[in-house]
């Protein structure tokens, strides 16, 4: 298994990287966010990566962080989820979000992935509550508040970027009125 690669940045394309590392050229598919937060061509990097063998087929998938790629190994471990889907599902939702969507049981946040429907999204949450080994501040404590406010915001007009953007730093802890005032403050300051 190939759990980390350390060296040069040789290559950059749309959702991949090629890092040489001891001579070798190490092709990793990586998310669109990792992809622009790693160093210009020449530098070094480092990327923690997981390596994907089937039958027919090899791929490393690469991560800036341990725990972005443990949550990717946690999306693999579901049903019906692959190593495009995860990634797509990673790059959609960093695994902050993508851990309080689970816990509010906000299933519009995971619709919002491409390749995503309604019922795809509701089995995802039922299968990754007890992998992510949810804390308590990250499990709804009124219902699912953040989808309530997901709701609120789209009958609004607002579209599914600027309403993620609002909900990415809410408390989940806080009523669902105190949810929606701190959501339409943050999308009156952009």
């Amino acid at each position: 298994m190939i759990g980390r690669v350390r060296g040069i940045v040789v290559h950059r394309a749309p959702g991949v990287v090629i890092l040489e590392a001891g001579g070798l050229g190490y092709e990793v598919a990586i998310t669109p966010r990792g992809l622009a937060d790693l160093p210009p061509l020449g530098e070094e990097a480092v990327i923690h990566t997981h390596l994907h063998v089937r039958e027919d087929h090899q791929a490393l998938y690469g991560f800036l962080s341990e725990a972005e790629r443990d949550i990717f190994r946690v999306l693999l471990g579901a049903s019906g989820v692959g190593p495009k889907l995860a990634m797509a599902i990673l790059a959609t939702l960093p695994p902050a979000e993508l851990r309080r969507a689970v816990g509010a049981d906000d299933v519009a946040a995971l619709e919002a992935v491409s390749g995503v429907g309604k019922r795809t999204a509701q089995k995802l949450i039922l299968e990754l509550r007890p992998r992510l080994e949810l804390g308590d501040g990250e499990l709804p404590t009124d219902g699912g508040g953040l989808a309530e406010v997901r709701a609120a915001l789209e009958a609004l007009g607002f579209g599914a970027p600027e309403i993620r953007e609002a909900l990415r730093d809410l408390a989940a802890d806080t009523s669902t009125e105190e949810l929606l005032q701190q959501a339409l403050q943050s999308l009156g300051r952009t």
